[in-house]
């Protein structure tokens, strides 16, 4: 989930993809710099969530923080050239960093683990998402070519379904979902402050991103929302298509139901 709007958001897309004399006609890891440079020149901004938890949202997926006496908890750490608005940022929650979660192997939310790391933090994450930095990556749908994490960015904690931490009279319980926004999500809840911090699994305000290149699915992304079959019966999703495909055996709310129950 990023900072951006979905007009930024299309604009950035189309800076990448069509211009003729844009971020296309770049090498492809020139297109990857500047693609972050993009991204890492948007402005932190900071909102409190609870006593001990404040989100930092702008320039990658959105980072929640949790602070207090016994150091920070940190979920996701933006884009490399945001690194020092956001050590400034996590100064002024206090500190040290001991750990850092990353809720899937994306650059937005995985690129400054290696900073953290030197300064102490243990970066935590599912196994598929160190699997996914350890080695190139290709995600079509940006045309954008990735290559390995350095090793002091790679996760030195990983689990395979959930994972467990208190701090600062916090309970957090990590857990993994199935093939998503990628096959590497996980939400992150913080049970006492009732605050869900889902990644990307959770998009606000525009079409979600499914990068199915490293094994996201739509599946996925339906289950991860959370909604029961008559929640998303009620949705009406297929409204716009009823009056020209509804004229047949099965009318919009047959087809939600056939579909949710092959998930």
């Amino acid at each position: 989930m990023t900072g951006m709007t979905r007009r930024e958001w299309l604009q950035m897309m189309a800076a990448l993809s069509f211009a003729p004399s844009g971020l296309r006609t770049q090498q492809p890891q020139d297109r990857l710099a500047a693609f972050r440079a993009q991204i890492g020149a948007t402005p932190i901004k900071t909102q409190p969530l609870g006593e001990h938890l404040t989100l930092l949202s702008g320039p990658g997926g959105n980072v929640v923080v949790l602070h207090g006496a016994e150091g920070l908890i940190v979920v996701d750490t933006f884009v490399a050239p945001a690194w020092p608005n956001l050590e400034e940022s996590l100064k002024g929650l206090g500190g040290p960093v001991k750990f850092v979660i990353n809720t899937h192997w994306h650059f937005d939310h995985t690129d400054n683990n290696a900073p953290l790391h030197a300064a102490g933090a243990t970066v935590v994450a599912h196994e598929n998402t160190k699997r996914r930095m350890s080695a190139p990556q290709h995600i079509a749908i940006l045309d954008l070519e990735f290559p390995p994490s350095p090793a002091a960015a790679l996760p030195q904690r990983v689990f395979a379904d959930g994972y467990k931490l208190e701090a600062n009279g916090e309970r957090l319980g990590v857990s993994y979902v199935a093939p998503a926004h990628t096959d590497t999500d996980v939400i992150v809840w913080f049970e006492r402050a009732n605050v869900l911090h889902a990644g990307d699994v959770f998009f606000n305000g525009r079409y979600p991103l499914i990068d199915g290149s490293t094994g996201g699915r739509v599946f996925g992304m339906i289950k991860a929302s959370g909604k029961s079959l008559e929640e998303s019966i009620a949705a009406k999703p297929f409204t716009d298509l009823d009056g020209d495909w509804g004229s047949g055996r099965y009318k919009g709310d047959d087809f939600v139901r056939i579909v949710y129950l092959t998930l």
